[in-house]
Order: structure tokens, then sequence, then C-alpha cells
């Protein structure tokens, strides 16, 4: 489904990113996981053209999205939940939901898709009229979430859903994350806790200061004495 292959990126003279490559098929979970400043962000802004590459392509079912820009692949299918949440504070809940479909050309299916929305989030349900930015941080979490399923995505992009969460929130975003999977969206995580990452993932790449330099099943990274060491804690 997504195809990186040798991709540069810089911020003005900073070489950020070095030849990152790497693929997500269909139906997968996929992790990128590395220490904070690894350019685990920078990867998806790249491929969301927020950051755009300065070699390298990127491919989304077989065509070449390096120069497409971000509102587009919106169209094409990917979405993108952002580091931070980034939610529309002043609107409410349900308005924040309906941004999330605001490309969508047929209208018929939005409150349908509301409803399977709730389903993954009760709450947002409960909270459907309360303004965003009085939510807390997991709820907000949740409606960033929810804001980007909206948008019908076949690849789900998420950067750090577990930041700054309690330890029962994050089990709470994993476990939806796995869900939505079972729903037949492929994927690509970026995640600073490893060990959440690596339990809900199919595969997994670690990146290093700009460099890719280890991937593979992540149940063989989870036992993977380097990963250990570095990411595990272990």
């Amino acid at each position: 489904m997504l195809k990186v292959s040798d991709i540069n990126v810089f911020y003005g003279a900073i070489h950020a990113l070095h030849d990152i490559s790497f693929e997500v098929k269909q139906g997968e979970v996929v992790s990128l996981i590395g220490a904070n400043g690894a350019g685990k962000s920078t990867t998806l802004n790249a491929i969301s053209n927020l950051l755009p590459a300065a070699s390298g392509d990127i491919e989304f079912m077989g065509q070449s999205i390096r120069k497409v820009p971000a509102y587009q692949l919106v169209e094409r299918g990917i979405a993108q939940v952002p580091e931070g949440r980034r939610i529309f504070s002043r609107m409410s809940v349900l308005e924040n939901l309906e941004m999330g479909a605001y490309i969508r050309k047929e209208s018929g299916n939005i409150g349908r898709d509301l409803e399977l929305v709730y389903g993954h989030f009760p709450i947002l349900k409960e909270r459907r009229k309360q303004i965003a930015g009085t939510l807390s941080g997991g709820e907000q979490q949740m409606l960033a979430m929810g804001r980007a399923l909206m948008s019908r995505p076949k690849l789900l992009m998420m950067d750090e859903p577990s930041m700054g969460l309690a330890p029962l929130l994050v089990q709470e975003i994993f476990a939806i994350i796995q869900q939505i999977s079972k729903d037949g969206i492929t994927i690509l995580l970026v995640e600073q806790n490893a060990h959440m990452a690596l339990t809900v993932s199919n595969r997994a790449y670690v990146l290093e200061t700009g460099h890719v330099v280890k991937s593979g099943p992540s149940q063989e990274l989870l036992v993977d004495p380097d990963v250990q060491k570095a990411y595990l804690g272990t």
C-alpha cells in the first residue's frame, strides 16, 4: 500500500532523514520506533508532504505521491493523527468530527460513520456538544483519532498517540488501535512507547538519527537484545 524509497529530508542545513526506505502492506499495523529526535515524526510529515522530501520517492497504492499536496492526499485515502492532537479547540466535539468528513463528496454515509466512531469512542457521543478544548488529554486524543477516521482513510498514520497520557488511558488507546486495524484500516504508527507499539504491530522499523537501523516482525524485535537494551528498559 505504501512504499517509501530512499527519501532525504532537510531542515535548512540539517539533514534529518538519510535514505529512509520502508513499506506498509495492506491490512498491516507497522510501527516506527526510536528515541526522541530519531526522525519518526519527520517521516510521517514527509509522507503527508507537510515537509517535502528533497529526494527519493513515496508511492501509495502504486502511484507516486511525493509531490501531491497534503489536502489531496486526504482525498486519496491517507489521514494523519498529528502529534499533540491539534483538535479545533473552540469547536464542539461533533463539529470536529464533521470537519474530518469535510472532503467527502457523498453525505449519506456520514451519519453512519459518526456512529462507528462513537462505537469506538463512546465518551465522544456523550460529549458531542461539549467544546473540544475542555476535554481531557485522553478524550482529545480519542477525538483526533475519530476525526481522522471520519475521512474514511485507507491508511491511518498516527503520531505519538500515547504522549502525555496516564498508563490506563494508554492501554485503552492501544486497544482501540487494534480494533481499528480489525476493521480493515491499515495503520502506520509512530510511538516512543516501544513496548506498546511492538505489541500491537505486525512489523516495525527502528530509527536512529534519521537512519533505519533495524527492521523485522514486531515479535522478533521484542526479544532482540539491542532493542530491549535501547528501548524496552531490559
